[in-house]
């Protein structure tokens, strides 16, 4: 423990950022790091817990007392060490991770709690800063060769973990570039591309190979890697969004959330845009959906210079501290306004679109909305009517569905190895062994379990890497999370 009293000392802060009307001048990130003085200040605050419950709170486990023990002391090497020994790509979780740990700090029972994410940012990028993240090759190979399809993090962390246990690895990505939606999803507002282009070329140095432009089922039968590979790691994400199927949803201007974000990071990055070019300039803009994606929609349309910018939330707005619904350490589905939001929104929550309306000329030229009534259930919304009379046109020239997203691409691959799928349409695999219905095909991350945070992506990864790492060599050398946890109390 740093400081035994930091916790009393020292209230939560955060890094400056740049103010709201300087940045949605440009897609940069706009968060400072902290001074010294200041991170050692945050890194006492942790109280190093008898039961930490910011471990379970971690879906990596990270080993959190400790490396804030170890920033304060400023000891950057082991600090380094204890964050990668369960987390491959901090750099990423540190800047779009919602930190599930610091909700379940146990500070934040009646503190506001450490600063978690910020601390693990600050130790990967001054780890960088000194020279101490090196590639390291493994000494021996296995003669084993292993596909990994898909480059978002769920299979960039099975790569790096399958290629430390020393199979040849390849991984196969349909874009241009490795990294998934952390490349053309996430804004570089949140996440600037140089990131994952500095850790893509430390993968290719420890021996990593990236195939990309190669359309799994398309470019390359899936057959094809049955016959050459030893294990197939299905990584491809959950990448078909839910639609709003309504009168006018033919209308032009009508777009997924999805498709507007990876047109500008194509933009951004100077590389060319597919299809019609979709900006906000000049127009109403409304969002629909309220979750992170809708935010990113959010900021994106500030910065093309949007007239106005309405978001709208199906569900009643959560209230802005815990209840009884949502005790410690449980995740809490509280309000959260992001760094987007800030820059200027008009966010509605209980509307349901009824109607897109347009012009003589197919486009669209206002949204027909409804106030909605919910009724509760153990402090979950449970039941809606619409409330009679609310019903009214507002005026949009460009709508974005950012409701999520339903189960991973069907045709192609999946339809071709003819795996079978859970209920939800996405690929099935259990937990425990990440096994398929395939014999030596594999599935981790957001294809496996439905769309989730990039620190899940990691994790099942991991987890997956190490169930392959078991099917190849009758054994496996990668810990396991519980596993790390455990080496780590003793």
């Amino acid at each position: 423990m740093g400081k035994p009293t930091g916790f009393l000392e020292f209230t939560r802060e955060q890094p400056g950022k740049a103010d709201p009307r300087e940045r949605v001048s440009h897609y940069n990130e706009f968060i400072d790091r902290f001074p010294d003085n200041k991170l050692n200040q945050q890194a006492a605050r942790c109280m190093n817990c008898g039961v930490p419950f910011c471990h379970s709170g971690c879906p990596l486990g990270n080993v959190i007392p400790e490396f804030n023990d170890a920033v304060y002391r400023q000891d950057w090497k082991n600090a380094y060490e204890i964050l990668t020994s369960t987390n491959n790509f901090p750099e990423f979780t540190g800047r779009i991770c919602p930190a599930p740990c610091e909700s379940a700090c146990v500070l934040g029972i009646n503190q506001p709690p450490v600063t978690i994410e910020e601390i693990e940012k600050h130790i990967i990028e001054i780890a960088f800063d000194k020279g101490l993240v090196q590639a390291k090759a493994p000494r021996m190979r296995s003669g084993k060769k292993v596909a990994v399809v898909g480059s978002g993090p769920a299979g960039l962390a099975a790569a790096a973990q399958l290629n430390y246990a020393g199979h040849q690895v390849t991984v196969f990505e349909r874009d241009d570039k490795p990294g998934g939606l952390l490349r053309y999803g996430i804004p570089d507002f949140k996440l600037e591309k140089w990131t994952i282009d500095r850790r893509v070329k430390l993968m290719e140095e420890e021996g990593v190979v990236f195939q990309c432009n190669t359309n799994i089922g398309v470019d390359v039968s899936a057959n094809d890697l049955l016959r050459e590979y030893n294990a197939i790691v299905l990584a491809g994400g959950s990448t078909i969004p839910r639609d709003l199927g309504i009168t006018g949803r033919e209308l032009k201007g009508v777009h997924y959330a999805m498709d507007f974000l990876k047109q500008q990071n194509k933009r951004v990055a100077n590389l060319p845009v597919e299809g019609n070019d979709i900006f906000a300039t000049g127009k109403n803009v409304v969002v629909i959906g309220g979750g992170d994606t809708g935010s990113d929609c959010v900021g994106t349309s500030n910065r093309h210079g949007a007239t106005s910018i309405m978001q709208l939330e199906l569900l009643p707005k959560p209230p802005g501290e815990r209840n009884e619904f949502m005790p410690w350490p449980t995740y809490p589905m509280i309000l959260k306004t992001s760094s987007s939001h800030e820059e200027g929104a008009d966010r509605q929550w209980a509307i349901a679109t009824k109607a897109f309306i347009g012009d003589d000329n197919g486009h669209l030229k206002a949204l027909r909305l409804v106030d909605l009534q919910w009724t509760s259930s153990e402090g979950r919304p449970a039941k809606f009517t619409e409330v009679p009379g609310s019903e009214r046109d507002v005026p949009c020239e460009l709508a974005l569905l950012a409701m999520g997203f339903v189960h991973p691409q069907h045709t192609g691959m999946l339809d071709q190895l003819e795996v079978e799928q859970d209920d939800r349409g996405n690929v099935k695999a259990t937990e425990k062994e990440y096994l398929t219905s395939i014999p030596k095909v594999f599935a981790a991350g957001d294809m496996r379990r439905g769309q989730s945070l990039v620190v899940w992506a990691i994790s099942e990864g991991r987890e997956c890497a190490r169930k392959v790492d078991e099917f190849l060599m009758g054994s496996s050398q990668l810990e396991s999370k519980d596993h790390s946890l455990q080496a780590m109390a003793l």
